[in-house]
């Protein structure tokens, strides 16, 4: 029988960013009762998301959900972040232009006691901090979003860079504006006024992008920091060795270190090995054109039928000619900028921590103290971005060309990844800006 009349659900803090874990606390039930705890997302994109599991209140009655493993259900470590990274989605999205949006995520959560008691709370997860403001970009032929912290600046500056499928990172250059950065959330495809597909697109491009931060926002130290994930991880790590007076830190996730093809993002009527990036009215070599040991079979059939493709290992074939892999290595060793390498170890969609290693030999081999950090996400998959969001969408399919992929690692392997690679990301780029400042007030410009 009950003894509870007043059970409750404490949150602090009940409203924050999304980067800020939560102390989640269920009073007010029996001891040693099992308490089963709900959280659901009615998200801003029209999907529904829900997670559940069954924890044990101490001899008070009490479960702090960060010390608590739970019993049974969609976690089993002891997590306050859990309730949300582990949460499955119920309702696919409405309105899935506004999956990366920035409008704040509701969570709410349900407690009910095995004797019947229930409480309920709401908290709330932000992208946008106090004072943050953005405006979109439409000048100098680019195509993006500008987040601009609160106060008068000047403030260092992050260019935003998603990956093969398309459009504009806003979440990340929102939350990178909450941590005091003038972020430019660039499209380069999939956006107004630029292609639908990522073929041929000129490195050109971003040099006035870049040119464009540092002449209009005049960044604090002159300090212009990239930020890419997965084909925007490789394109990143390209603008760095192309422009490297332009670029002052580089945050690669998940990245390459040869240049690839238009694989699944490029135009229909064309082949996977078709040119991604040019320079200079030229295409760079990408290692899959004419290369002999290049396999596409893991690209193209799932390990079983039925299940979604893991394309990875066919990443590994093109590698073993020598001869393609110099004409399309990515000449890292131009960067002169401080370099954060993410990878997964279990990414399922190209092997990231091996193209990061590599990145991270050709800098360290350099000999000069070159800053080159690699974090690696054990048992992480592609999947690494930024903390406490859902993370049990392993497989999905490919924003362009619609193949159900399975992007490597477990729910927990990912969300660790994402909260610890964040966390990692903020500290290294408030290095680079303090080492910047004590180096000079502003960058040359590039010739």
């Amino acid at each position: 029988m009950s003894r509870t009349l007043h059970a409750r659900i404490d949150i602090d803090p009940a409203d924050a960013l999304v980067d800020v874990p939560r102390d989640i606390t269920l009073r007010g039930f029996n001891g040693e009762e099992h308490v089963t705890l709900t959280a659901t997302l009615n998200h801003p994109d029209g999907s529904l998301w829900e997670s559940h599991a069954v924890l044990t209140a101490d001899a008070e009655g009490t479960v702090t959900v960060g010390d608590t493993a739970p019993v049974s259900g969609g976690w089993i470590v002891a997590d306050a972040t859990a309730p949300v990274w582990a949460m499955r989605r119920v309702r696919a999205p409405t309105r899935p232009a506004w999956s990366e949006g920035v409008a704040p995520l509701d969570i709410m959560l349900t407690a009910t006691g095995q004797y019947g008691a229930q409480a309920r709370a709401q908290y709330t997860l932000r992208f946008l901090a106090p004072g943050v403001t953005h405006r979109p970009v439409r000048e100098a032929g680019l195509s993006g979003t500008l987040y601009t912290p609160a106060g008068p600046g000047p403030h260092p500056a992050a260019l935003v860079l998603a990956g093969s499928g398309g459009g504009t990172h806003d979440q990340r250059a929102a939350l990178y504006a909450a941590h005091g950065y003038a972020a430019l959330a660039l499209g380069y495809f999939k956006a107004p006024g630029r292609p639908d597909h990522i073929d041929d697109t000129p490195l050109e491009y971003f040099e006035t992008a870049l040119r464009w931060m540092h002449e209009r926002l005049a960044p604090q130290h002159g300090f212009v920091a990239v930020s890419g994930v997965s084909r925007g991880g490789e394109l990143v790590l390209l603008l760095a060795s192309h422009f490297p007076a332009l670029v002052s830190a580089v945050v690669a996730y998940v990245p390459s270190a040869v240049v690839h093809g238009t694989l699944r993002a490029g135009r229909p009527d064309k082949p996977r090995d078709a040119t991604a990036w040019t320079w200079r009215g030229q295409p760079l070599p990408n290692v899959w054109r004419d290369n002999p040991d290049a396999d596409w079979h893991a690209f193209d059939h799932p390990p079983e039928p039925g299940q979604p493709i893991r394309q990875a290992p066919a990443f590994h074939t093109p590698l073993r000619n020598a001869q393609a892999v110099a004409l399309a290595r990515i000449p890292v060793e131009r960067i002169q900028a401080p370099v954060l390498l993410i990878s997964g170890t279990n990414d399922g969609f190209w092997p990231s921590t091996l193209y990061s290693d590599q990145v991270a030999a050709t800098l360290r081999d350099r000999g000069d103290g070159a800053i080159v950090e690699h974090f690696r996400g054990e048992g992480a998959g592609h999947a690494i971005g930024l903390p406490q969001l859902p993370a049990t969408l392993i497989a999905k399919p490919h924003p362009v060309a619609g193949q159900l992929l399975d992007g490597g690692g477990t729910a927990l392997a990912n969300a660790r990844a994402s909260a610890a690679s964040w966390a990692r990301v903020v500290d290294f780029l408030g290095g680079a800006v303090q080492r910047s400042a004590g180096h000079n007030a502003g960058r040359p410009t590039a010739s």
